[in-house]
């Protein structure tokens, strides 16, 4: 029996996976758009486990699995047992003898682990307070259908060293770009994975004009991440001066894409001429969520498939 590949963090995958990873992106998402029909996934049942609330990743996993030929099982804390104090590994152990894939969105980074060590099947982290890596997979697939290896770039995070933040920076080191972020004092980016990250991979600073500077890509995020409402206030003042504007941009190279993870707070950390400007790819970006779902689900499960 082979062993169960998870997909917890971006450093789960090799270089080489990804690049077949963006390739069959591209694949299933010429044939979704050319209305082919292709279910390798027959039978196939995924349970997606919401400890968080969610738009677009419900969508694109539901939706994905859907026309993969699967079918796609939705539990919150509300519906299920695990709002009532199951322990996790109980439910991973009840969830993999009755599902082929699990997909699970919740707080902490130690609980997705934990439910992958008890189960049958692989297990898709949707997001953490700590990594969400399948938001930067279709960032980078977004950024590499548009002008090719991401290789050798420099992308400009401005906002909160967070989830998504942190995920960058794991790709970055993977995939040979490098990650400039700017931050607010005690907003910084911190490493959790015990890497060190040198220069030609990251460079942190203050200065949002200093990140920007000659980058291909410049995204951010809220403020204000899930489950830290109670800060809102403090954050809005901190992270004055680190809206995203036109004028930013201008500092940017001519054809940089602007890339946020969304929902936005237009006005907040994104002006709107930004976001619904020429430069933004926002909504390729949210598509591309359910593209690169299917490709790495259908890794998952599968292999490498040529089909």
């Amino acid at each position: 029996m082979t062993s169960v590949r998870h997909y917890l963090q971006f450093s789960d995958l090799t270089p080489d996976e990804y690049h077949h990873l963006f390739a069959r992106s591209q694949v299933l998402k010429r044939r979704q758009s050319a209305g082919e029909l292709y279910r390798p996934l027959v039978g196939k049942v995924m349970s997606m486990v919401f400890e968080k609330n969610s738009t677009r990743t419900r969508v694109s996993f539901e939706a994905g699995m859907a026309q993969l030929g699967g079918h796609a099982m939705f539990l919150d804390t509300k519906s299920s047992q695990i709002g009532r104090g199951e322990p996790i590994e109980d439910t991973a152990r009840v969830l993999s003898r009755m599902s082929d894939i699990i997909m699970i969105r919740t707080f902490e980074q130690g609980l997705v682990e934990r439910l992958a060590a008890h189960s049958r099947v692989p297990v898709i982290n949707g997001l953490t307070n700590e990594y969400h890596p399948c938001q930067v997979l279709a960032d980078i697939f977004t950024y590499v259908e548009r002008h090719g290896s991401i290789k050798g770039k420099t992308v400009a995070w401005i906002g909160d060293g967070n989830n998504v933040c942190r995920t960058w920076l794991q790709a970055a080191r993977l995939l040979g770009f490098k990650l400039k972020v700017a931050s607010p004092l005690g907003y910084e980016l911190t490493a959790l994975d015990g890497h060190h990250y040198g220069p030609d991979v990251l460079e942190l600073t203050q200065d949002p004009v200093r990140a920007v500077q000659e980058a291909d890509i410049v995204t951010t995020d809220v403020f204000t991440s899930m489950g830290y409402e109670a800060e809102q206030i403090a954050r809005r003042e901190a992270f004055a001066g680190y809206q995203v504007t036109v004028a930013l941009m201008q500092h940017a190279k001519p054809h940089a894409l602007f890339m946020h993870c969304l929902p936005a707070h237009r006005g907040e950390e994104v002006a709107a001429e930004v976001i619904d400007g020429p430069q933004s790819v926002v909504w390729d970006e949210a598509e591309n969520r359910m593209h690169v779902q299917k490709a790495l689900i259908e890794f998952l499960l599968l292999g490498r498939s040529q089909d």
